[in-house]
């Protein structure tokens, strides 16, 4: 499992890594499934621009499935935060959906009959 941190327009520091790392370990603690993770932190120039810092994340499931998850907020930390809960309720989804596809219908067992046994007790002889 790794977790690969990138940066656009954005020179990525330790302490970025650290919490990205922090922040995402935590998704990956609900889900034994993921095989990798990649991050692309961007920051918007455009003085117009409303959420000017960019979180999106790639993740990718044992099974083929990619999950792909992108918040913007007003400081780098908060997208990251916004971006760790989505992608942890995106996971927990794809886990759950997994988990309810193998249980099949109510009625698999083979129902047995009941059969009560009665004794019959000899009648007393005079």
């Amino acid at each position: 499992m790794y977790i690969h941190v990138n940066g656009r327009n954005l020179e990525i520091t330790e302490a970025i890594k650290a919490y990205v790392k922090e922040k995402l370990g935590k998704v990956v603690n609900h889900s034994d499934q993921i095989q990798g993770i990649d991050v692309i932190l961007s920051v918007i120039k455009n003085p117009a621009a409303s959420g000017k810092h960019v979180a999106e994340v790639s993740c990718k499931l044992s099974s083929g499935t990619v999950v792909h998850a992108e918040e913007s907020a007003q400081s780098m930390y908060a997208s990251i935060d916004l971006l760790a809960d989505k992608l942890d309720r995106q996971v927990k989804k794809i886990k759950d959906k997994s988990l309810s596809t193998g249980k099949g219908t109510i009625r698999t067992g083979v129902v047995e009959e009941e059969v009560e046994e009665t004794e019959e007790i000899p009648a007393a002889e005079d």
